[in-house]
């Protein structure tokens, strides 16, 4: 992918810290109704929580987790940090991709049972714990997240290893090319270029013997 322009990433940066920010403290706030629903001897308390915990779930978990994921993946693809070269940026990849699938699924399936059940006057028994589970592991996944983005830890990975080491030899095929450009663009001849490209290797070659001797 092109790299970005620098306007371009900063304001996809914000975008990105912003959906982030949201969804954590939206998860916060999850486990807060959750909390509450559960402890609470008032069923109409209870009712009121897990309804509101609906409502959040229902219109504002999946886009602002998409947009998170999005952003990131467009953040990682459009800067030199790239979404496979550095063990931090590839694990928060595929941390935010679970917690958006577990969101997106687990979590909501578990929101209609409890809305259903206070809406019939039942019990809502032992989905309350799985909405007292699932926002407290998201909240410890995005701060760790959270960590891991402001520490980045760990270093590079297999691949960032392998195309940083090919870096200066990529820089200098990419330097012959454009003075080949160049130089066709003034009419030299093909000959001429490698003439060109023989002799500069011959004075390095000299260079490098007489640095020795």
């Amino acid at each position: 992918m092109q790299q970005l322009a620098r306007p371009a990433r900063r304001a996809l940066l914000v975008v990105h810290v912003t959906a982030s920010v949201g969804w954590l403290g939206l998860t916060l706030g999850l486990l807060t109704l959750g909390i509450t629903g559960a402890v609470t001897a008032s069923p109409d308390t209870a009712a009121a929580c897990y309804r509101a915990m609906k409502v959040f779930g229902d219109w504002m978990i999946i886009p602002i987790s998409l947009l998170s994921l999005v952003s990131g993946v467009v953040l990682a693809l459009g800067t030199p940090w790239g979404l496979a070269r550095h063990r931090w940026v590839y694990l928060k990849f595929w941390l935010t991709l679970g917690a958006t699938a577990a969101s997106a699924f687990a979590l909501r399936s578990s929101l209609d049972d409890a809305v259903a059940a206070v809406s019939a006057g039942r019990e809502v028994g032992a989905v309350a714990d799985s909405l007292l589970a699932a926002p407290s592991v998201s909240l410890s996944l995005y701060v760790f997240m959270t960590a891991i983005s402001v520490l980045k830890p760990w270093g590079l990975t297999r691949r960032g290893r392998r195309l940083r080491a090919a870096g200066p030899a990529r820089r200098a095929s990419d330097r012959w090319a454009a003075a080949d450009r160049s130089a066709s663009d003034r009419g030299v001849s093909d000959r001429e270029i490698s003439a060109r490209r023989l002799s500069v290797r011959g004075r390095g070659s000299r260079a490098g013997a007489g640095t020795g001797a």
